[in-house]
């Protein structure tokens, strides 16, 4: 009894730290604000374009970021991701950068090289991961249909929301 129970502590001690790295991604410092937002308001299909209402509301976020000083757009490659950016994208004159998010590490070089403010626009399961990975608290999951939280993550990790409607 007394083996069998030192191999599974032994075990545990062993298996336990590599389990939690897993999962927890180290926090990225940066120097200055990173907005993350998920994709509006999408359409029905496989890789939806935004609806009427997702374009007005990529319109007003074009304008709340607008004078941020923002220096990078990243969006994944999906057709809603990127239409949430483009009017910004296109405010601004600079592109929208496509992300990969099974690669955060990738993501985070990319921020971290901006040297400035940036916009990220997720998806329901990365938002909150991303706010955590720059120094924010983990905010709650995001519903399916929960659309246009905008958080601005500052340097010093603070969180602030913003209603994008």
């Amino acid at each position: 009894m007394k083996a069998a129970f030192s191999a599974i502590l032994m075990f545990l001690a062993l298996v336990a730290p590599a389990v939690a790295s897993a999962q927890v991604q180290p926090m990225v410092k940066v120097d200055a604000p990173v907005f993350v937002i998920r994709h509006f308001q999408k359409g029905p299909g496989a890789d939806p374009s935004l609806t009427a209402g997702g374009r007005a509301n990529a319109e007003r976020l074009a304008a709340i970021l607008k004078d941020k000083g923002i220096q990078a757009i990243f969006a994944t490659a999906t057709r809603r991701a990127v239409e949430t950016a483009e009017p910004l994208a296109k405010a601004l004159g600079i592109p929208v950068t496509r992300y990969d998010p099974s690669n955060i590490a990738s993501l985070a070089t990319a921020v971290k090289a901006a040297a400035g403010p940036v916009l990220i626009v997720g998806h329901s399961n990365t938002v909150p991961e991303l706010v955590a990975l720059f120094g924010g608290a983990r905010p709650a999951p995001i519903g399916d249909d929960d659309y246009g939280i905008l958080f601005d993550v500052a340097p010093d990790g603070s969180v602030t929301t913003q209603q994008v409607r």
